[in-house]
């Protein structure tokens, strides 16, 4: 059940013109959390030339969302051959490059991909052979490879997680390793809302990342991978990432986002797919609609970390700087992220008479007017992002049923009639957005959000998906 059959089928017939001695089959695959699928697979060697020349053995496992996302490589040693472990391969044959890291359709290729294999492996050469007497414990290693490619070491290891069942255990992703990732991370952790938090670096190299003072001051729970498939059966996966690149304009820095979500969303959607998606990468709403379009999950299962934050802050001034706690209960920051932002109201009727209720309206407006003056000198640095998404993702795992205003799809909402995400009272639980809340009907509000849409939806209209 490949979802671009065709576009896998044409990359696949180049691969046969450039390497005819590679054979193709079906197979069944099995997933480090013990989950199988049927997947296209080929086999073949590659020539090498280090000193003399030498044709290295490989199988690719083509994923059902290919091109867009990367194939799964092992070596695949013969009983007289040894793996040389090293920064490209680990113990059990599994093949690690930059090019599956920064995979991205249409520019990375199957073909591509073993050029990089086959220079790799020329600066350092992955397999040496075997004396006879080592030939026979290389066997008992291969047959131990062959146990994990079928799943049955990671079965075994799965049950060590405890007595949870999978339905009760709580694990979360966060997809990428700089300041705003490690925040999410140390935050998750101190919520203890997750069984296990795995970190995502998908960075060049280590000096890159922001993962090595983890690794140095181990947390429990917390896991550190370059691989997607450490994601598997996530039930939240938080994404952090924001392509560093040299654009110019900033319609270039959005579509250089879009790119380098390209090659991450897909590969997610596929190792979680019953996740809830819940992003933090900039410009919030539009990168939330690119994860939407591009995991083709429900859009109740794709939330935007939007105004919540603005929202806490905005609900705790009114509360504890303005000591209006009757207007902070159903007040919230809604709209585009930004200057753009804007107040607005849920279950507001406390007056009977249309005289009361304007000199009421007139006194709420001023005193949230204050709250957001207050409000505009407040940054969204990492740490305050990173409880933010804490307080999401415990909302989402313990099924709270709480309202948040976040990112979420407002077609059909306040007049708005385009595909565009914009941060929206609603309720949180288990299933992601369960309902939108009400807002109070204020035309002001109502052209503001509108005006929003049409911008954000004029520029996505721009974007290469």
């Amino acid at each position: 059940q490949y979802k671009f059959r065709d576009l896998t089928i044409e990359e696949l017939k180049n691969v046969s013109k450039t390497y005819p001695n590679f054979t193709f089959s079906m197979n069944t695959y099995t997933f480090k959390d013990g989950s199988q699928k049927d997947l296209l697979n080929f086999s073949g060697t590659v020539p090498v030339k280090y000193g003399n020349s030498y044709n290295i053995p490989i199988q690719l496992w083509i994923l059902d969302s290919h091109p867009f996302a990367p194939p799964i490589c092992f070596l695949k040693p013969t009983a007289n051959m040894g793996i040389s472990v090293g920064k490209h391969v680990d113990a059990h044959g599994r093949i690690y490059l930059p090019y599956l890291q920064n995979w991205s359709h249409p520019k990375s290729t199957v073909i591509g991909l073993i050029k990089e294999m086959i220079a790799k492996f020329e600066e350092e050469l992955p397999l040496y052979s075997l004396s006879s007497s080592d030939a026979a414990r290389q066997s008992e290693l291969l047959s131990y490879i062959a146990k994990i490619t079928e799943g049955e070491t990671d079965m075994k290891s799965r049950s060590k997680i405890g007595d949870k069942n999978e339905g009760s255990f709580n694990k979360i992703t966060v997809v990428g390793a700089g300041d705003l990732g490690i925040a999410c991370v140390l935050a998750v952790a101190a919520k203890g809302v997750a069984d296990k938090v795995i970190v995502l670096d998908l960075s060049e190299g280590a000096a890159k990342g922001g993962t090595m003072d983890l690794e140095i001051f181990a947390l429990p729970n917390v896991e550190i991978s370059r691989d997607f498939s450490a994601s598997a059966d996530s039930k939240v996966v938080v994404v952090t990432v924001n392509s560093l690149g040299n654009a110019q304009t900033y319609l270039d820095v959005i579509q250089s986002n879009v790119d380098l979500f390209k090659g991450i969303i897909p590969a997610i959607s596929h190792y979680s797919q019953n996740a809830i998606l819940l992003v933090a990468s900039h410009p919030v709403e539009v990168m939330t609609y690119v994860t939407w379009k591009l995991s083709a999950f429900p859009k109740s299962r794709v939330i935007g970390v939007g105004a919540n934050l603005d929202s806490e802050r905005f609900q705790y001034i009114l509360t504890n700087l303005l000591k209006a706690e009757m207007l902070a209960k159903d007040a919230w920051v809604i709209g585009e992220a930004g200057a753009d932002k804007v107040s607005s109201w849920t279950g507001y009727n406390l007056v009977a008479n249309q005289v009361e209720e304007m000199a009421a309206h007139n006194s709420r407006e001023k005193v949230a007017n204050r709250a957001m003056e207050v409000l505009k000198g407040k940054g969204q640095r990492s740490w305050s992002v990173g409880l933010s998404v804490a307080d999401l993702t415990d909302s989402i795992l313990k099924d709270k049923r709480k309202v948040h205003s976040v990112s979420t799809l407002a077609k059909g909402c306040c007049n708005v009639n385009s595909e565009v995400f914009l941060s929206l009272p609603c309720i949180l639980g288990i299933r992601g957005v369960i309902e939108m809340v009400e807002l109070e009907e204020n035309p002001l509000v109502q052209e503001k959000l509108q005006s929003s849409a049409g911008s954000i939806h004029d520029l996505q209209q721009q974007l290469k998906l």
